[in-house]
């Protein structure tokens, strides 16, 4: 009966505002006060028990992506944080630093420091020395021959079939002829110019000697009259254009010119025997000469004192210079600025090159298997066998001998090293494919009529993403080691370009190793940082992709 009473009820039509409908809505309400009456006993930290929750609402449980899942992991790893912050610092160090330096990494510094050189050297010439008119006739064997029946007093002498006559105007001065032709003089004083550009004839410097020799005031010679003192200077018009004396002065460099006046204070300061003298030029400079003789030579030796202007090469850390200068009077921390920016970047195109040669080779290998396999595993194998130093070394030298420059040089050092490193991260990739490949999402791709170049670099090669940026960032370091040790030999880095490696390269010398630290612990420092928190960050990222590694 109550069946019918029911069926009775459905078939009764509800209106808006019918009673029945009016009783149904106050049941829902009552039972929707009794479901918040229950859910306040179990809200939680005093809630609000008449708020209700949505779909929409912040409080729900989210669910991480796979990058912020290992995002989250990452940074969680204190240890790696570390060594993302060291990583960090060391681009700012190196790329924002060189920007804001004051310097350029190839700027030279120079100081002021006094120098003794060697300047000058003077002869007195106590023996007969030989001025040659005609060269064939007045070689170096008539020259001794000369000095030869000199010395035994001769007056003549035959030497290949020519009669040869010594004049002997005074004890330091001969006159040698062939007939009537004269070709040469054997004299113990000499004649010098007093100009720079001033030189003179054969005729000239006879009749000058000869002239002093007698003691006369005047000679001629090429069309023109000169006059001479008793001290031996030659004037024309008034003028000095020369001098004779018994001492050879010469300079040690062929540019130097010695001016008369030098060379008469010099004499004196030789002939009174004094150990030094100063010198003001014709600029007004004053100048401090040190004399020493050496009795091997019989000749006096001169060495100037002179305020010069060097490289101000292992200057020890100032305010100027924070961490000194090297050997090429370069700022340290400048050089190690500019070395940190080449050395980051050599890095990353090495690593890059490496990687973009290997995810090819590595995903065809492994998707194709086969014969491709075998050929790309068997190329693998050859470039394993190929000894990596020995090869850099010898294309070192072949750069050398082109003479390339040092940006040249730089960029086939990042070639060759990319080159070379690609195998170990073919291998990985190969392995990798190989066990994705049978998998049901390729399946899938191969069901979708999906191209085989998507299939391999849009859904093979992004699932080995997490382990090849593991390998990248550890080998990072590795290359960043290899690319300094070639620097340190002299293969890699060619200055004015700096690295870390170039830099250390200073320590070759015993010397600077023990007495200036700041040209090699900084830059070993830097190294030694940026590569172990390079591999901190590869572990920490390994870890990150994988967290069962840790168990």
């Amino acid at each position: 009966m109550s069946d019918n009473k029911d069926m009775k009820y459905e078939a009764t039509p509800v209106y808006p505002h019918s009673v029945p409908q009016k009783a149904a809505r106050r049941h829902a309400e009552k039972l929707t006060e009794d479901a918040v009456k229950n859910s306040s006993a179990s809200a939680p930290n005093g809630d609000d028990p008449n708020e209700q929750y949505s779909l929409n609402d912040d409080r729900r449980v989210q669910v991480l992506s796979p990058g912020a899942l290992v995002a989250k992991r990452f940074f969680r790893n204190r240890l790696a944080v570390t060594g993302m912050i060291i990583l960090l610092l060391m681009f700012l160090f190196s790329f924002v630093g060189g920007i804001i330096s004051p310097y350029k990494q190839d700027q030279k510094f120079y100081r002021i420091d006094q120098q003794v050189k060697d300047y000058a050297a003077v002869i007195h010439n106590e023996d007969l020395v030989y001025t040659v008119a005609d060269a064939e006739l007045f070689r170096g064997p008539v020259q001794a021959q000369t000095l030869l029946n000199i010395m035994r007093g001769n007056e003549s002498f035959d030497y290949n079939d020519n009669t040869y006559d010594l004049e002997k105007v005074n004890d330091g001065l001969y006159v040698v002829r062939v007939g009537d032709k004269v070709v040469g003089l054997a004299n113990r004083e000499t004649v010098s110019a007093s100009d720079a550009e001033g030189s003179f004839s054969f005729d000239f410097t006879m009749n000058a000697l000869l002239a002093h020799a007698n003691e006369e005031d005047s000679f001629e010679a090429d069309g023109k009259t000169y006059e001479i003192g008793k001290d031996g200077v030659i004037t024309a018009g008034g003028e000095e254009v020369g001098y004779v004396s018994e001492y050879i002065i010469r300079p040690v460099m062929s540019d130097v010119f010695l001016s008369r006046d030098f060379k008469t204070q010099l004499i004196d300061a030789v002939e009174a025997k004094d150990s030094e003298f100063n010198f003001k030029d014709e600029n007004g400079e004053t100048y401090e000469y040190v004399l020493s003789f050496d009795a091997a030579k019989n000749t006096w030796n001169v060495k100037q004192e002179k305020d010069t202007r060097v490289f101000d090469t292992y200057a020890s850390p100032s305010k100027e210079h924070w961490l000194g200068t090297d050997r090429n009077g370069m700022d340290m921390l400048t050089r190690l600025m500019y070395g940190g920016r080449v050395s980051l970047i050599i890095g990353f195109i090495v690593v890059i090159i490496e990687s973009v040669l290997g995810v090819i080779l590595g995903g065809i290998s492994g998707y194709f298997g086969g014969w491709i396999d075998n050929l790309i595993m068997r190329i693998v194998d050859i470039f394993y066998c190929i000894p990596s130093l020995p090869l850099i070394i010898i294309l070192g030298a072949a750069m050398d001998a082109a003479n390339l420059d040092s940006y040249t040089r730089m960029l086939y050092l990042m070639l060759i090293l990319g080159f070379l490193g690609w195998p170990s991260i073919a291998r990985m990739v190969r392995g990798q494919i190989l066990s994705l490949r049978e998998q049901e999402f390729m399946t899938a791709t191969e069901s979708c009529g999906i191209s085989v170049p998507k299939r391999i670099f849009k859904h093979l090669v992004p699932n080995v993403i997490p382990q090849l940026i593991v390998i990248m960032t550890m080998g990072l370091g590795s290359t960043i080691i290899t690319e300094a040790t070639l620097s340190f030999l002299g293969l890699g880095v060619r200055f004015p370009f700096a690295s870390w490696g170039n830099i250390i390269n200073d320590v070759n010398d015993t010397f600077v190793l023990t007495n200036y630290w700041f040209i090699w612990i900084p830059a070993g420092v830097l190294l030694l940082a940026t590569v172990l928190a390079f591999n901190i960050v590869g572990d920490g990222l390994r870890d990150a992709f994988d967290p069962k590694m840790k168990r």
